[in-house]
């Protein structure tokens, strides 16, 4: 299964990416998943610099092997104070039902150029973006730093602007991924994996890497053969031992039934698909803030909702196939999708 793309490009034994889930990718989660022969990836989307400094750091600590960083390009916020107000009184029965203060939000600014840096100065040379293209005085650093980059796109015109920006690659992301939806080109659209790869190919020359509710060797296998050179998994490996993410939402994952996430923009202001829950369902008809205020006013509610163990309150991304999640540690998962009598 191996591909002079995964191999000489990447830098790794398999076809396969750990997405860059940004809030559950510690160290421990990456290195984990390099470690077993993936592209570990560090989700630095909510991070400032420092931190991103810091966990490339810790991982290289940990593993020896490839890994990549993956950035939000910042997007120009609009928000009114009106709608920041609406959406912030809409948040009160929750913040009420947790004890929380009505403090002042204190709204987050972007390090992106300052992350791009940090990107260079520490040697990581895979680089990912999410929610757009990032403009060619960055592509154009990176490529002079021998970084590879790729770009995120969940249609074909998408896929199309990637490649002509001058990235090197694109994770295609169909419409039954977890997580936020990648769209930067209006309208967001719910393309199937699969469709969306078969109406890419032929369309653009860069290696293409899918995304979207990809949890058995099967799945794998299908989308390699179509022409993918790799996927890119997040939800299969949510409820591994070294993820990062919340007990509670492990155990949701490892629980669930068929046709229980929806999508929603009640936590960041994004649209995201995450299992259903409580505050996803109240907040249907609600006044939301765009992203990312919507994030920053949520952010407290959900950080208490996990200490106190409520996880209707909590932001449980995941893909539509997360009944088929299985335990263990990273390796065990990656090992599912390679051997032969899986």
């Amino acid at each position: 299964m191996e591909s002079l793309f995964v191999q000489n490009i990447l830098g790794i034994d398999k076809p396969i990416l750990q997405a860059p889930m940004a809030g559950v990718t510690t160290p421990e989660f990456v290195a984990a998943s390099a470690n077993a022969g993936i592209l570990g990836s560090i989700g630095a989307g909510y991070l400032n610099a420092e931190a991103t400094r810091n966990s490339i750091r810790e991982v290289k600590t940990l593993t020896d092997k490839s890994f990549s960083v993956n950035l939000f390009v910042p997007e120009q916020v609009e928000a009114t104070d009106e709608q920041i107000a609406q959406a912030y009184e809409a948040l009160k029965p929750f913040q009420q039902e947790l004890g929380l203060s009505e403090e002042k939000v204190v709204l987050s600014f972007s390090e992106f150029a300052e992350q791009v840096k940090v990107v260079v100065d520490e040697g990581v040379k895979i680089c990912s973006f999410t929610f757009g293209i990032p403009d060619q005085e960055t592509i154009s650093y990176l490529h002079k730093h021998e970084t590879y980059c790729m770009g995120t796109a969940t249609t074909v015109e998408e896929a199309i602007a990637v490649e002509q920006a001058g990235l090197d690659a694109v994770v295609l992301q169909g419409g039954e991924a977890g997580g936020h939806r990648g769209t930067f080109l209006e309208p967001l659209t719910l393309i199937p994996t699969m469709e969306l790869l078969k109406n890419t190919i032929g369309k653009i020359n860069i290696p293409i890497i899918t995304a979207g509710g990809i949890m058995t060797k099967k799945h794998m296998l299908e989308l390699l053969n179509e022409g993918a050179e790799a996927i890119q998994i997040g939800t299969a490996l949510l409820a591994t031992e070294e993820s990062g993410a919340h007990p509670l939402h492990k155990e949701a994952i490892l629980k669930s039934e068929k046709d229980k996430t929806a999508l929603t923009t009640a936590f960041s202001g994004k649209a995201a698909r995450g299992i259903v829950n409580d505050f996803m369902t109240y907040m249907a008809n609600q006044p939301i803030a765009p992203y990312p205020v919507q994030n920053d006013l949520t952010k407290e509610l959900r950080k208490v909702a996990g200490q106190q163990g409520k996880a209707e309150y909590l932001s449980m991304w995941a893909g539509e196939n997360m009944y088929l999640a299985k335990p263990g540690k990273v390796a065990d998962i990656v090992h599912h999708f390679i051997s032969d009598d899986y």
